[in-house]
């Protein structure tokens, strides 16, 4: 089994082999070109994004600049997904993005991992889990998720919070590690900070 084959079945893998390498740089360097995009060049965005990723939807935005291992080659983007700037993937697994979620500045997904044990981790060997986010869930502001985690849909994850774990679906979850803090539900439908309450009349 080479290194690639090896990669790509979440083993413990060399990601400095050659092979993986030589497939990896022109990602790397398309996704350079594609942070010096100016504001205003949305088609331009839309055009990377869809070439590049492994799947993205309509109405799908980026604010760069976003950082890649694989330049975003192993995202999967659904439709209506929003990015604000600082976007880390480790994308050396694939990470599932469903319909409407939003990422705020300075969110760091990662897939890669490296082994606990000091000599295979000394050889620079590292192994990859998948990552999913649900349809309609907000990620704060600086969060980590961890390699293999799972998080549900209509979910929001606080910022600052470490996800270690799985989350499950319409829940806020806050913290370091990350905890389910409380469900969505009626107050949430009511009230959009604190005691100030949603005027809905002027909404719909």
């Amino acid at each position: 089994m080479t290194q690639y084959e090896r990669m790509v079945n979440g083993l413990i893998y060399d990601p400095a082999d050659a092979e993986i390498m030589e497939e990896q740089l022109p990602y790397q360097d398309g996704l350079w070109a594609f942070n010096q995009l100016k504001p205003s060049q949305f088609a331009e965005k839309i055009r990377y994004m869809k070439e590049v990723f492994a799947e993205c939807g309509e109405n799908c935005y980026i604010e760069l600049p976003f950082r890649a291992n694989w330049g975003g080659h192993h995202v999967h983007f659904g439709n209506g997904v929003y990015a604000n700037s600082n976007l880390t993937i480790v994308d050396d697994g694939h990470v599932y993005v469903g319909d409407k979620v939003m990422f705020g500045p300075n969110v760091t997904i990662a897939t890669a991992n490296h082994p606990i044990d000091p000599t295979l981790r000394g050889k620079g060997l590292q192994y990859n889990k998948d990552v999913y986010i649900g349809e309609n869930t907000w990620i704060g502001a600086g969060a980590v998720i961890v390699p293999g985690v799972h998080i549900g849909k209509n979910t929001v994850i606080g910022g600052g919070s470490v996800v270690t774990k799985d989350i499950p679906d319409n829940v806020v979850a806050v913290g370091n590690p990350c905890r389910i803090l409380r469900e969505i539900g009626a107050h949430d439908r009511e009230y959009f900070y604190r005691n100030e309450r949603i005027d809905w009349e002027n909404l719909l």
